[in-house]
Formats: structure tokens, C-alpha cells, sequence
């Protein structure tokens, strides 16, 4: 969802609801991983049913990755996307069902967002491309040095769309690979599979959501279902919530800022293409080893538990002395309904309401002292009340004034702390810094230091260009020759660069000053703000996208063909007279197809994933549609300070004209191209273990080409309809590897069957309240939880998995002296790599728990075959320490024992139950 800083504000306000992540890792013997059994139990102490991948947010990292290099070719791409979703399901380990959904055909409110994002990856690509080749052209003119240019073809993701070969082919490999999974894992032996593709129209997210309340609404649903969504969207929180689920858990990757990435000039680290100076590569390590590496990390997962951003929303919520009786279910549904106001992937946000500025804050305050005025929530299972909402606007439009002349007087004060910063730093700059031999080096440097040589010279020089310093900083207008001596022809220009000032766009809305509302309708709209009916329906657009987005939350699309006709919304002051505005959309509307949709959201420069007269369409001065694919657009920064935050200007794609221009070309469609041009469903998938496996085969013998139920016993209460596929997986029956480098399955005993989720009529409301039957989870929070500097002012850290009372296996140097141990002390000599010398009388404890990593502790210890040899020391290295011992107490023989050994204190039961437990 189009909210920045979402996610981080949540994290900040809430930050109980994030627990890091624990994971398993693989076994390595002999440069071979051991595959790691994700039918144990779950290492995070908590067990879910039904886990939901968001594969967008998975296919786009695992293509063009930003933090490591990138896969050389497709089928790279296709294995990195496997084993990216293996390492969810580790972590994971559902139970019940995996759904695996594939971003298809979006309505066209969305399209709007993805045609203005396309347009301008590839407008961004091409200036990149050419600003780097200019770079590279002046840095060897200059006599840089830079490694060869490589011939590598460019990897567009804009591919990543429904209707192309990509996308098709991705498919046929996700087919194989849970084919594959459901013969070889056990921990896939019970599970039930369904993959929705490109193919099946809808967004990934909203595909979850929607086969979540259709099962919700069944008689056999469990209503104490444990989901766990993945995706790094920040309106899968809100989808969670709109479920009133008691049980969901988002997992995402976590947030890593400011990740090092390597020049992509002279591919070395510490510096961006336009600050890069060509200057030869410095070897890395002794004997230059690490050359090609990159410095990174695996990238870590945490969860976000919202049954704990429950409490928290019933705590802030909650109001007392109400004309009506308190509803927490609805107090939430009204504050995902205010987010909306802050943006979104569907309309624009508010000029007044920015993420950063506490917007939702104000909105929440707002609304709590408005709704006893009210009379009652401002929604009800996706649908809104308008009169309502119009007291919230206008209030909200009452201090809108205000908050512009805040936002620039903080805006102010920022850069005036900036400027004063940069001044500091530039003072307190050390004025002569030695160079050559003498430079400083940066701790640890893996090169040995030079020895110093012509130690006269070198001082010489240092004590010529401190006086040449010297004289500079007393006359600052003076400019030096090129002998170092004053010149007579005065000072010189201060360059641009060297200003304390940024060049800022110009602002010519100004907000902060009277006449702001007029400003902005002339130069946004380019009409004038006295145009009582040109903002009347600006706002009745901008209030039917709020009733559209709130209803594709709760209910579904409720139209594929609206969408909001403007780039920029209206103030929260013009909200008014809102309450008799229909909201009502057209039933019985169709999504684009697939190839439609890419000639809506595609740029000329992608044209190559289009047929080639589609493709015309786009270049030919002639086509009656050129006017849609501009060669250069607009952005307008609207206020902000990056492009990438600015408004896109590009014209609005008229849905008559497109179709009209494609009927000429539909003709020339190959069968392939037909065939990818069709909408599609859902699969299913279930391995031979499975109980509905028997009733989908004898579906296959019998030929039936009715469509038949499932039955709920079969499948974990899962209901649908199911009908025979013409590319069915089926048992006996090799399935070929889409990937050269992969096997072919030749012992297959899955199989799979089209799935279609419960069907409702199309007045149909699902109602959003807790289920009858479901138990409200434990409560997780604490009173210090309530408190903004809890934890005693030390710095909140999320706990480790989901059981906040685990007690972590630790002895740290204080509780080893407590018992009288040494600090540190040399190996012991009684063949155990983890003993520790001991004082008369005493026994031992071992290290060997407090060595392990928090994430390994509960596997226990690491089987003989995977132990690492250790080396004897030498007895020279020993000698000192065994003269000590000789002059000590002999030890008895059983004195160093391993974890079974005796102990000189005793242990609580607790203790022995937590021995090898994770931390």
C-alpha cells in the first residue's frame, strides 16, 4: 500500500507487536546441506495452519536483487524463488495449507498506480543508463581506471506483469516445484496446496483475502485458525485486521537501511556512480581473496503479531460514556478506514495528513471527540456512513491551516539545524591532515603498513603545505598560483557546491501562507478555487475511491473499471455536503485481460513483451493511441524533495479508445498469445498422504466433468468447488522440470485438480466480527508495555519467538566468578575441547551450551558426523600451564564430565526441563 513511513511509525508506536524470527538452519557435511525436517515442531513455539505468500513481494527480490549480485539468467531466478519460499515454510511450518498468489490482472483503480510505477522504472533506467555512460566517458579522459564494460542484457522487470512469457513460464515452474515438494518433504505429507497464478485475476493479497472471508463464511470453517500472511506491504496489516481474525501473524523480512551497494562503475564499495573517480582497486585481503565478495548478510524475518496491535488498539480505542455501546470490532474497522486517508495504493493522500507529521495520531484524537456527536462508527463491514465522516473532514479542515504553518516552521527549524550542523562539523575539521606515508589509515586495514622511505623529503613537504595552509586560511580572498604563491588577480568564486544551501524546488503553492486553498486549484487543477463545481466533483470522486478502497477491503472489488480521475486530492475542508453523494458502484463489471492490461500500464520501451502489431500501437505516429505512451513526462515533487516521491503526469489511459485501437489487432494474435490472453483460476494440490488425494484421483478414472464439492472432512474444513484441469499433475505420470538444471519427477505421487473458492451472490456482505467459538488470545502486553520509556529507559528489544517467559540458557563471566571460576583460562587437558580448569572441590560446567547461538540452543548437541575436529595443542604451548597443575591437587578422574555429569549445586526441575530449549 502507497503509505511511506507506515510501517516504521507502527513499529515505533507499537513495538510489542514484532518478535524476531527463529529459524532453523541447514546442516552442512562435506559440502553437502542436510534438508531440514520441517515436520518437527516449530522452533518459534507457536504452530500455524494456514500459511499465504504474497509471491510479488518474493519474485521481485529474487530477480533483481539490490543487496547481492543478480541472477545471470531465468532459470537462476527460478531456483533463487524456490528456495526463498523454502525458507519461509522452515520458519513457518503450516500445517493445514499453503496458498501461493500471484499478482493477475488489477482493477483499474489500480492500474493507474502500476502504470505510473512502469513508466517510470523505465524513464529512471534510461537516465541512469546515460548518466552513468557519461560518467564512465569522463572518468577515462581523464586517465581513470575502470574494469571492461560488460555486455550484459538489461533484466526488465517490468516482466513481472500478467500476459507475459515470464509470468507463464513462472508458472509452470511453481507447478513443478510444489510437485516436487509434496514427493520429498515430510513436512508437506498433510498439506493441502493451492497456487493461484498470474493468470487469476486480482491482486496477490487481496486473492488471500477473499478466499479468507469466502472460508469464514462456511459452517465448517475453525474458527481459531492460526494464519500467517508474507509480504513486506504495508496494507497487509490492514487486510489483517479487516479479517477480525483473533489469530494472525505477518512475517516480513526485516528493515535494513542504508544497505551497502557497490558502485556500478568500477563495482567497489564506499561510493555512488556520480562521486565515483576511476581510482585503481584496492586489494582486499592478504592475497586478495575477497575481491568478489560483497559485504552482507543473510537477511533476518520477524513477525508482526496483530492479535497484539489488538490490545493495543483496544487500549487507545476504547471510550467511555458513549450515547451507544462500545464496539472494539468496529472501533478497529474505523481506524483501518482512517488510514486511508494517509494514502494508499488508490487515491492520493490529503495535503494536511502526512504519516510522518502524526496524522493517523490527530485523526484517532479527532475522532474520539467527535463520535460522541456522531451517534455512531463510521462504518459497518465495508461500508461507510458519510455523514459521519463528513464531521471528521471538517474537523479536521479546522485545523488544517494550522498544521501547513507547523509543517514549515518545523521544515525551517531543520534546516536550520542542518546548517548549523554542517558549519560545526566544518570548524572543528582538523586544518591540516598529513597525506602521503603519513595518512591516517582506517582500523582494520587487512594490508601491512609501508615502511617509511626518504624520511627528509616527506617531512619537507608536509611542513610546505602546512605553511601554504596557513597562508591560504588568513587570506581567504586571496587565490594561489601554481608554484603555491599568492596571486594579485583577487579572490574567486565560491563554487555552488561548497554552499551551506541545497537547491530546493520551487514551491509555488505555499501553504503556509494566506491563499493557499486558491493556489493550489490553479496550479494543480488549473482552475480556480471559486469553481464551486469542478471541486464538488473532485471531493465526490475522491469520497466514492474512499467507499470503493473500504469495500475492496471487506467485501471485494466492488467495480473493475472505476478509478479515481485525478493526480492530486482535494483539502479535508471541502469535505462538505458529502453526506447525499451515491456511492453506489456498476455491478456486473469484467476485469482487463491480460494483454489488455499491459498495453494500459506499459511504456513504449517495454513494447517487447507485446505482439508486434500490439506493439505498434505504441511507436507509430499514426496510432489512434499514441497520445498514451509519452517518450518524457512531468513529475511534480508536490512539496517533496526526492522524484521518487513526486507525482507522475501521465495522461490517463481512456478505456474506449484502447479497446476500440485493439479490436483492429486482435486478429493477429498467435495461439500461444491467445492462450496467455485468457483468464484463468486456481490449482490445487495435494501429495499422496493427503486424505482428499483418493477422492480427486477416482475424480480422474471416472472422467466426471461435473463440478463437484469438497468434502470439508477431507481437507481441514476447507470448502469449494472442484473441476478436472487439462495440464493436471497426476500420480504415476512423470512431470517434467521446467529448469535445465533440475530433475524430472519420474516417481510423482501428487496431484492436482482447479480449485474455485465458495460461490455468494453479489449482494452478498460478509460480515466483519469475530466468529462464534473463537478464544481470544492470551493477553501478551504487561503495564510496563503502556508506558513510552518502559524497560527501565534501556532501549526496547523484541523478544526472541513467541513465548516472552522462555528463559534464555546463558552463564555469563559474572556468574562464573559468583562460583568462582577464572575469567580466562587456557584449554584444559583432559581431551574435552570445553573444559574448564577448576578450583580444588569443585566441579565442572560446561561450556558447551553458552557457546551455542540462541537459534541453535534447542536442537541440542550438534550429531558426531557434523562436529568439527579440534586440534591438540601443542605441549610447548602447555607446558607453563601444566607446571601449575603439578604443583596443584590432582583432579579426580571423573571430574570433567559432559552434560550428564555430576553437579556440585542442585537443579531445578525447570532447569532440567529448559536444558537444549531455544532462547
Amino acid at each position: 500500500m502507497g503509505v511511506p513511513a507506515f510501517f516504521r511509525w507502527l513499529s515505533r508506536k507499537y513495538p510489542s507487536i514484532i518478535v524476531n524470527c527463529v529459524e532453523e538452519k541447514a546442516k552442512e557435511c562435506n559440502g553437502v546441506k542436510a534438508p531440514i525436517d520441517t515436520s518437527k515442531p516449530n522452533p518459534n513455539e507457536v504452530e500455524f495452519d494456514n500459511l499465504y505468500l504474497d509471491m510479488n513481494g518474493i519474485i521481485h527480490p529474487c530477480t533483481h536483487p539490490e543487496d547481492k549480485p543478480a541472477p545471470k539468467n531465468e532459470d537462476e531466478m527460478m531456483v533463487a524463488i524456490f528456495e526463498y519460499i523454502d525458507r519461509i515454510f522452515n520458519i513457518v511450518r503450516p500445517r493445514r495449507l499453503l496458498y501461493m498468489a500471484i499478482d493477475g490482472v488489477a482493477p483499474r483503480a489500480k492500474m493507474n498506480q502500476q502504470r505510473s510505477r512502469r513508466f517510470r522504472a523505465s524513464k529512471e533506467g534510461m537516465e541512469a543508463a546515460e548518466e552513468k555512460q557519461k560518467i564512465r566517458q569522463e572518468i577515462l579522459a581523464k586517465g581513470g581506471i575502470l574494469p571492461p564494460e560488460e555486455v550484459k542484457e538489461r533484466f526488465d522487470s517490468n516482466c513481472i506483469t500478467p500476459g507475459t512469457e515470464f509470468m507463464d513460464n513462472l508458472a509452470k515452474c511453481l507447478r513443478y516445484y510444489i510437485a516436487d515438494r509434496l514427493n520429498s518433504d515430510p513436512g508437506w505429507k498433510n498439506l493441502t496446496v493451492i497456487l493461484s497464478d498470474a493468470s487469476a485475476p486480482g491482486e496477490g493479497e487481496h486473492k488471500i483475502m477473499d478466499y479468507i472471508r469466502r472460508q469464514r463464511a462456511q459452517p465448517n470453517h475453525d474458527p481459531n485458525t492460526h494464519h500467517c500472511l508474507c509480504g513486506a506491504d504495508a496494507d497487509l496489516i490492514m487486510l489483517g485486521l479487516a479479517t477480525h481474525e483473533p489469530n494472525f501473524t505477518i512475517i516480513r523480512e526485516e528493515f535494513t537501511p542504508n544497505k551497502p551497494k557497490p558502485c556500478a562503475l568500477c563495482n567497489q564499495m564506499g561510493h555512488e556512480v556520480k562521486d565515483c573517480q576511476g581510482l585503481p582497486r584496492e586489494k582486499q585481503g592478504k592475497h586478495d581473496q575477497f575481491a568478489d565478495s560483497l559485504p552482507m548478510a543473510e537477511q533476518e524475518f520477524i513477525f508482526i503479531r496483530l492479535s497484539v496491535l489488538r490490545e493495543y488498539l483496544e487500549r487507545e480505542l476504547t471510550m467511555a460514556s458513549l450515547p451507544f455501546t462500545f464496539d472494539f470490532e468496529r472501533s478497529v474497522d474505523d481506524w483501518v478506514f482512517m488510514c486511508f486517508f494517509v494514502g494508499n495504493d488508490f487515491l492520493p493522500h490529503l495535503p494536511s495528513l502526512e504519516i510522518r507529521e502524526g496524522a493517523i495520531d490527530r485523526l484517532v484524537n479527532i475522532y474520539k471527540n467527535v463520535v460522541h456527536k456522531t451517534g455512531g462508527y463510521l462504518t459497518e463491514s465495508g461500508f461507510v456512513n458519510l455523514q459521519r465522516v463528513q464531521m471528521i473532514m471538517l474537523a479536521v479542515g479546522e485545523v488544517e491551516d494550522s498544521i501547513f504553518k507547523k509543517r514549515k516552521d518545523d521544515d525551517d527549524n531543520f534546516k536550520r539545524r542542518q546548517k548549523e550542523k554542517r558549519k560545526r562539523m566544518k570548524r572543528d575539521q582538523p586544518s591540516f591532515i598529513p597525506g602521503g606515508q603519513f595518512s591516517p589509515q582506517a582500523l582494520g586495514n587487512r594490508s601491512s603498513p609501508q615502511a617509511i622511505s626518504n624520511l627528509r623529503q616527506a617531512a619537507f613537504e608536509m611542513r610546505m603545505h602546512d605553511r601554504q595552509n596557513s597562508t591560504t586560511s588568513s587570506s581567504p580572498n586571496t587565490s594561489l598560483t601554481s608554484d603555491g604563491s599568492p596571486s594579485l588577480a583577487g579572490g574567486i568564486k565560491r563554487k555552488a557546491e561548497d554552499s551551506d544551501s541545497e537547491p530546493e524546488p520551487e514551491d509555488n503553492i505555499r501553504l503556509w501562507e494566506t491563499g493557499w486553498k486558491q493556489r493550489y486549484y490553479k496550479n494543480k487543477f488549473d482552475v480556480d478555487a471559486s469553481d464551486e463545481k469542478f471541486r464538488r466533483k473532485v471531493v465526490q470522486s475522491y469520497v466514492e475511491g474512499l467507499c470503493w478502497v473500504l469495500r475492496y477491503y471487506y467485501q471485494g472489488c466492488a467495480s473493475w473499471n472505476w478509478y479515481y480521475p485525478f493526480h492530486y486530492a482535494p483539502f479535508a475542508s471541502d469535505f462538505e455536503g458529502i453526506a447525499d453523494l451515491p456511492s453506489d458502484f456498476e455491478k456486473g463489471s469484467k476485469p482487463f485481460k491480460p494483454l489488455e492490461q499491459l498495453m494500459g500500464v506499459f511504456p513504449a520501451a517495454s513494447g517487447n513483451f507485446l505482439p508486434p502489431t500490439w506493439r505498434k500501437l505504441m511507436t507509430d505516429p499514426e496510432s489512434s493511441i499514441i497520445d498514451f505512451y509519452p517518450e518524457d513526462f512531468a513529475i511534480d515533487l508536490n512539496g517533496k524533495k526526492y522524484a521518487w516521491q513526486g507525482v507522475a503526469l501521465l495522461p490517463f489511459v481512456d478505456e474506449r479508445r484502447l479497446r476500440a485501437a485493439l479490436e483492429e489487432v486482435y486478429p493477429d494474435l498467435t495461439p500461444e498469445e491467445s492462450r496467455r490472453n485468457s483468464l484463468g483460476g486456481d490449482v490445487l494440490f495435494v501429495g499422496k498422504h493427503h486424505p482428499l488425494c483418493d477422492f480427486i484421483v477416482e475424480q480422474y478414472k471416472t472422467k466426471n466433468t461435473e463440478v463437484v464439492d469438497i468434502p470439508p472432512e477431507l481437507c481441514h474444513g476447507i470448502q469449494g468447488k472442484l473441476t478436472l484441469n487439462e495440464n493436471a499433475i497426476l500420480p504415476d505420470q512423470t512431470v517434467e522440470s521446467p529448469v535445465p538444471v533440475l530433475r524430472d519427477l519420474t516417481q510423482n505421487s501428487a496431484v492436482s485438480i482447479s480449485f474455485k473458492d465458495p460461490q455468494f451472490d453479489e449482494d452478498f456482505v460478509f460480515k466483519a466480527t469475530v466468529l462464534p467459538g473463537a478464544k481470544k488470545p492470551a493477553p501478551v502486553l504487561k503495564p510496563g508495555d503502556w508506558e513510552k520509556n518502559n524497560n527501565d529507559g534501556r532501549p526496547w528489544r523484541p523478544q526472541l519467538g513467541f513465548n516472552r517467559d522462555r528463559k534464555p540458557v546463558h552463564l555469563d563471566q559474572s556468574a562464573f566468578r559468583t562460583l568462582g571460576y577464572s575469567n580466562a583460562v587456557p584449554l584444559g587437558t583432559c581431551g574435552s575441547p570445553y573444559a574448564r580448569p577448576l578450583l580444588s572441590g569443585q566441579q565442572q560446567i560446561p561450556r558447551l551450551l553458552s557457546n551455542l547461538r540462541p537459534q541453535d540452543s534447542w536442537r541440542g548437541p550438534t550429531p558426531l558426523f557434523q562436529q568439527t575436529p579440534q586440534r591438540t595443542a601443542g605441549a610447548s604451548s602447555l607446558h607453563a600451564w601444566n607446571r601449575m597443575l603439578q604443583s596443584q591437587n590432582q583432579y579426580p578422574p571423573g571430574q570433567f564430565q559432559g552434560l550428564g555429569g555430576p553437579m556440585s549445586y542442585p537443579q531445578r526441575p525447570e532447569d532440567r526441563m529448559d536444558r537444549g530449549r531455544q532462547v
